[in-house]
């Protein structure tokens, strides 16, 4: 939903994270570029959406402002709005300042969808026209099991159950896959609802690589069983999900 202090509905960073890696100007979310997961996430992207991924920040344009922000912070925040403005232009349009909202959500602008992700060596953003889609939402995580004492908050008893039909080693992966999932399709939603909830109202139900986040009471506009329409891509660094609301 933002780029990236974690929403309310998340509880805060819970993948172990492996040691920052360090741009030019510090931060954890640059390093080495990423372009097997940005090539992966563009073999699956739907028609019209524009992804980029950027690896150190460039200067913040006028209204980028973020007050208070760390170093550290403001090193990631830059390199999030970086990808955002090299996402606009994948679009074919003008790279523009991405101002934070007073939810602290990225404000694209009015005729462009978008969304923005990073973690510990992934800093991507993907951007299509509103005429197209409503809503995308974006997410990228490091490749760590998802620790089992926070399976209860993350995981709704039909998942467990799934998760248990698996060797245990692979269980907490999969867990990663349904956090990395519900997360990119709450970010696909939020512009539309303006709502904030938690892991249990969304479902995630897998179709090989993709999957549907099936929203499990109603969330005004959104009826109860409403699907939002989602694809994954993997490396062995990052797992990374893609969801969108198409305008019709």
């Amino acid at each position: 939903m933002t780029a990236r202090k974690r929403p309310p509905w998340l509880p805060p960073r819970i993948a172990p994270m492996p040691a920052p890696m360090r741009w030019r100007g510090g931060g954890r979310c640059g390093g080495r570029p990423v372009p097997d997961i940005a090539a992966r996430l563009r073999l699956i992207l739907p028609p019209g959406v524009g992804l980029a991924s950027a690896d150190a920040p460039q200067p913040l344009w006028p209204g980028e402002d973020l007050p208070g922000a760390t170093p550290a912070r403001l090193a990631e925040f830059a390199t999030g709005r970086t990808a955002a403005r090299q996402a606009l232009q994948a679009l074919g349009c003008d790279p523009a300042a991405i101002a934070v909202g007073s939810d602290r959500a990225p404000q694209w602008p009015d005729t462009v969808s978008g969304s923005i992700s990073h973690c510990a060596g992934a800093c991507l953003a993907v951007a299509g026209f509103r005429h197209d889609y409503l809503g995308l939402g974006l997410d990228v995580e490091p490749s760590a099991a998802l620790p089992a004492d926070i399976w209860q908050t993350v995981l709704r008893p039909e998942e467990r159950h799934e998760l248990n039909a698996l060797p245990q080693p692979k269980q907490g992966l999969q867990a990663l896959r349904i956090f990395v999932a519900k997360e990119a399709a709450y970010k696909a939603q939020y512009p539309i609802s303006q709502k904030v909830f938690d892991f249990q109202t969304l479902g995630i139900i897998w179709n090989g690589q993709g999957f549907i986040a099936a929203f499990q009471q109603a969330i005004p506009p959104f009826e109860k069983h409403f699907q939002v329409v989602g694809r994954m891509a993997e490396n062995p660094d990052h797992f990374a999900a893609i969801c969108w609301l198409p305008t019709v």
